[in-house]
């Protein structure tokens, strides 16, 4: 039987195997998305997947825009008129530095000629003379208030036994202390390494392991086969919700959830890690996607567009009329935002 390419919504340009698919029709049957792999999906009925013009050729590009904005050293500017330099900025200039360390240790490392060791640490002094820091004029004392209070525990401090083989916790000498960052990794290092394994046989299994997104990149993750870590290493997961009071692993304007069946996926052989900050972490499967038949329940978070996919199955689309826009820092004319998909961080 003959196929023929369907002229209702734009064809997506193919630039990898297994990322875009190709839209089919046959004869008057409704519309599938079928992968280069020929895994056929269910028909996406939503007019949003319909009349999306460009969409996917518009979310490639946007992720290329990503890749370019993160690894792009942080600007060094003041928080409307806090913290510009050195001076006493308060909160506006933790956070910029805070993003700052987050972009070297995360993924400018090796550009800003940094060595990271296996476990993502590097020398506090030498990360401290990286330029957007040193011109923040960042200090030992700014460092250890990021690191204790950051409610995202995005850095983990601690005695370089090279230069400080006493680990004495009581030196103010940056050369004495390595820092990295928990997760959220473009650089390529071992997860091993870096983070606990989590096993059926070590029992370490959470009950619930959650991810959040938004909408607008639903069409995308179902047209897609599942979650993909883009640009980062892994997909990012977190135990609950922040209304629960998670704060590491989802986004807190995340508008879908999505449950993962991760004693499944273990058992099919995809691998899963812990953070030391709590947030759980795959590369998922050989293709790097973690699959849509690992979805237990797909749930609005907070507006109600009900059940969209439970037990590895379609269930239903998005409700037609649903206002779907990208998320702040996520579109694809926005160049911000981090990688990955959905929440991330």
């Amino acid at each position: 039987m003959g196929f023929r390419l369907m002229s209702s919504i734009a064809t997506p340009r193919i630039l990898k195997r297994s990322i875009s698919p190709l839209i089919f029709s046959t004869s008057n049957k409704p519309r599938f998305l079928v992968q280069n792999c020929f895994t056929a999906h269910q028909p996406l009925r939503h007019t949003f997947f319909a009349q999306r013009k460009h969409g996917i050729m518009a979310d490639e590009a946007h992720f290329n825009v990503e890749d370019k904005m993160q690894n792009r050293p942080p600007r060094s500017r003041g928080d409307r008129g806090r913290g510009k330099g050195g001076g006493g900025g308060g909160h506006g200039r933790e956070v910029q530095v805070s993003k700052a360390l987050s972009k070297l240790l995360r993924h400018q490392a090796a550009n800003a000629g940094i060595q990271l060791d296996d476990e993502g640490y590097a020398p506090l002094d030498v990360v401290l003379a990286w330029g957007p820091l040193r011109s923040l004029k960042v200090t030992f004392d700014d460092i250890q208030s990021i690191v204790t209070s950051n409610d995202k525990q995005r850095f983990t401090l601690k005695p370089n036994p090279v230069k400080n083989p006493s680990l004495d916790t009581k030196s103010t000498t940056p050369a004495d202390y390595l820092i990295r960052a928990n997760q959220g990794h473009s650089i390529k290092l071992e997860s091993a390494a870096l983070l606990a394994p989590i096993t059926l046989e070590g029992g370490n299994v959470p009950e619930r392991v959650l991810h959040g997104s938004f909408f607008y990149f639903w069409p995308r993750i179902v047209e897609s086969g599942g979650l993909k870590p883009m640009s980062r290493n892994h997909v990012h997961c977190s135990t609950g919700t922040p209304e629960e009071g998670v704060v590491s692993g989802m986004r807190k304007d995340a508008e879908l959830i999505i449950e993962i069946d991760v004693e499944a996926s273990l058992k099919d052989g995809v691998k899963w890690w812990l953070s030391d900050n709590g947030v759980l972490l795959t590369e998922g499967d050989e293709q790097g996607v973690l699959s849509t038949k690992y979805f237990k329940l797909v749930t609005g978070r907070k507006v109600d567009v009900g059940v969209l996919w439970q037990d590895g199955q379609w269930i239903t689309d998005l409700p037609a009329g649903l206002k779907i826009s990208p998320p702040p820092g996520k579109g694809p004319r926005q160049g911000g935002g981090r990688g990955g998909r959905g929440g991330r961080r």
